[in-house]
């Protein structure tokens, strides 16, 4: 009887040692797993957290706002921060990896909201330029449509300036010598008498008008009787020949001056100017022989 109750307590303890050691080795293959899956948590949390300071590099470079810059560094300096802690955490310290992932979803929430910001700042912004390119482009149109009437206007001006100044035509040189004669020769040439017309213009204003002739020989040298005679034409003075003052009335009016020889004169071709407000109104080429 005592024998069958000391068999009946071994198998018991056998039975006790075997369940221990069953239950042993259980939840050491559960640690080891546990560690195993702390370890890739934590693995998985560092990436996230590198992943999470590049994105800020991404952002800055969309943003042109300073304030707003300088608030992506600062997150993005604490991003770093963080990540440098769970380097330095233990695997087996899971409440501080709960608390870096937990700091990891209050960053999320927070670049969701500078997203958010910038995507409004980039809208308006590029709202902001097409205002901005329609604005320019009508001015360039205002613009350009004033140049045109401008230079509509000038060539108008220009037009009715032509149109209103005389005209000399039928312009004929005749040398004669001392009986009045026409000269057949230069050496007897004692004066150049010169015939025009100022023709008929009715746009162009009456009154007294002063004309210039200008007589240049075959060399360009221009025939005059004082150094002091000169108009001015185109910004610059010019010598004259002969000085006329007229009455015009907007009617065709003939017109007679003389050169009186005093000078030498060669044989070759000369030429006759007229010029009246600055303007040269006619020009004609006559030879002496």
């Amino acid at each position: 009887m005592k024998n069958k109750v000391l068999i009946a307590a071994g198998v018991v303890l056998v039975l006790m040692l075997i369940g221990l050691t069953v239950l042993l080795i259980s939840e050491k293959k559960t640690n080891k797993e546990l560690v195993l899956e702390f370890n890739l948590d934590k693995e998985d949390l560092e990436n996230q957290y590198t992943d999470f300071a590049k994105q800020y590099d991404e952002l800055k470079l969309t943003v042109s706002n300073d304030s707003l810059s300088m608030l992506l560094e600062q997150e993005q300096l604490k991003t770093q921060r963080l990540l440098e802690e769970l380097r330095t955490v233990k695997t087996s310290n899971a409440s501080e990896i709960r608390r870096l992932k937990n700091e990891l979803t209050s960053l999320r929430k927070i670049m969701v909201g500078y997203i958010n910001q910038i995507d409004s700042l980039n809208r308006l912004t590029a709202h902001q330029k097409e205002i901005i390119a329609d604005v320019t482009q009508k001015y360039n149109a205002a613009s350009r449509q004033i140049n045109n009437l401008s230079e509509e206007k000038k060539t108008l001006n220009k037009k009715v300036t032509l149109a209103a100044q005389l005209d000399a035509t039928n312009i004929s040189v005749q040398p004669t010598n001392k009986r009045g004669k026409v000269a057949k020769k230069v050496k007897d040439i004692v004066k150049l008498k010169i015939n025009f017309t100022i023709v008929k213009n009715i746009t162009a204003e009456t009154g007294e008008r002063t004309l210039y002739v200008r007589i240049a020989k075959p060399d360009n040298d221009v025939l005059t009787k004082n150094s002091s005679n000169t108009f001015s034409y185109e910004n610059r003075n010019l010598a004259y020949s002969i000085k006329k003052y007229i009455e015009y009335n907007g009617e065709e009016q003939n017109i007679t001056v003389y050169w009186d020889v005093e000078e030498f004169l060669y044989a070759g071709a000369y030429r006759v100017d007229i010029f009246s407000d600055g303007t040269l109104i006619g020009s004609q080429s006559f030879t002496l022989e």
